[in-house]
């Protein structure tokens, strides 16, 4: 058996994924969007209506940005292209940051996310 060792084109494993992120990123927006409309059908009766509120609404626009760099990042740009390497970068490392900050408002919003509690009352 012959192995062949092939080049790895580095924009393909970008493309590649930056579209599984996408995917990921859409289950996200997909969990925001069912707290999102719970919070809306029990409205200000949730003690923390306000604030879960905000940060589903930032965590929404957060993650729309996100789709729309990962599009630039994917059809404009190319890795290939010494040039345009370090535009890359600096766009995949908004991308992260954004990603980060996205993560930690959802992990604050599930700690005030507390279905059970209004239920009971």
């Amino acid at each position: 058996i012959t192995l062949k060792m092939t080049r790895l084109d580095i924009n393909n494993y970008a493309t590649r994924k930056s579209f599984v992120q996408g995917m990921l990123d859409l289950a996200l927006l997909t969990a925001n969007a069912a707290q999102l409309k719970y919070l809306l059908s029990v409205g200000e009766a949730h003690p923390f209506y306000t604030i879960l509120f905000s940060l589903i609404i930032s965590s929404i626009s957060l993650q729309v940005v996100q789709a729309i760099i990962i599009i630039i990042l994917v059809l404009v740009l190319n890795i290939n292209k010494t040039e345009e390497q370090n535009k890359s970068n600096i766009v995949n490392n908004v991308l992260m940051c954004i990603s980060i900050v996205s993560v930690v408002i959802n992990i604050i919003i599930s700690a005030f996310d507390m279905r059970n509690e209004v239920l009971r009352k």
